[in-house]
């Protein structure tokens, strides 16, 4: 399905995780490779730039780190990014220029493009979220399924199997998450897309939408 693909969703120049994306057809496919492009690419960062803390982990000298936060490795911070009080960030982490990570808010195996915010009590795991996307308060991503099967993607054309236990979203470029909002497992909502406050979402929720709840899902006018 090609909306839901790399190319359709994101702008990679809005990301310092541009290469994790070469060669791969859905966005899902980088999830288990997140780790080991941090290691490598971290390694190239300029030092004067960048500042190595700890075991992997490399925040960018303009960026704000309130102290009373958690970052384990490997991770990158990027430039003018915030990480406020007691945001856990727990390995796997790729923090955009630019984006706010929250109060209490936690991520683990994620890239977060420029720009994201993810402000207030958010939990984001293995999942994607494109530039400027934005999660809501108390908004999260459910990245097991309850029987621990592998995650389908269910689309209009059919189901994609990913062969991924764990996999939460997939948010395109300018994607509003409302407060309080479910995304389960092997959601990919399209870009520019809004999500009303206390969704439970799944599936695919096509570009340039507005999902009012399961099963209304409306165009989004003036785009």
């Amino acid at each position: 399905m090609k909306e839901i693909t790399v190319k359709e969703l994101y702008t990679l120049d809005e990301t310092i995780a541009k290469d994790l994306f070469e060669g791969v057809t859905y966005p899902w496919e980088v999830l288990p490779k997140i780790s080991a492009f941090i290691l490598k690419l971290g390694a190239t960062l300029p030092a004067d730039e960048y500042e190595k803390v700890g075991d992997d982990v490399w925040i960018a000298r303009s960026a704000n780190v309130f102290p009373s936060a958690y970052i384990h490795g490997p991770a990158i911070i990027g430039k003018n990014a915030e990480v406020r009080h007691c945001a856990f960030i727990r390995g796997n982490a790729i923090v955009g220029e630019g984006a706010v990570v929250g109060n209490s808010t936690e991520l683990k195996n994620v890239v977060l493009f420029n720009k994201v915010q993810v402000p207030h009590y958010n939990y984001v795991g293995d999942s994607i979220l494109g530039y400027k996307a934005h999660m809501g308060a108390g908004s999260i991503t459910s990245n097991v399924k309850s029987d621990k099967k592998l995650v389908v993607v269910k689309t209009p054309e059919g189901n994609i199997e990913t062969g991924i236990k764990k996999f939460g979203a997939m948010l395109g470029d300018e994607v509003e998450v409302g407060c309080g909002s479910v995304l389960n497992p092997g959601t990919v909502v399209g870009a520019h897309s809004n999500i009303y406050p206390l969704s439970s979402v799944r599936g695919v929720v096509p570009a340039g939408s507005i999902y009012k709840k399961q099963g209304e899902v409306v165009e989004k006018y003036g785009i």
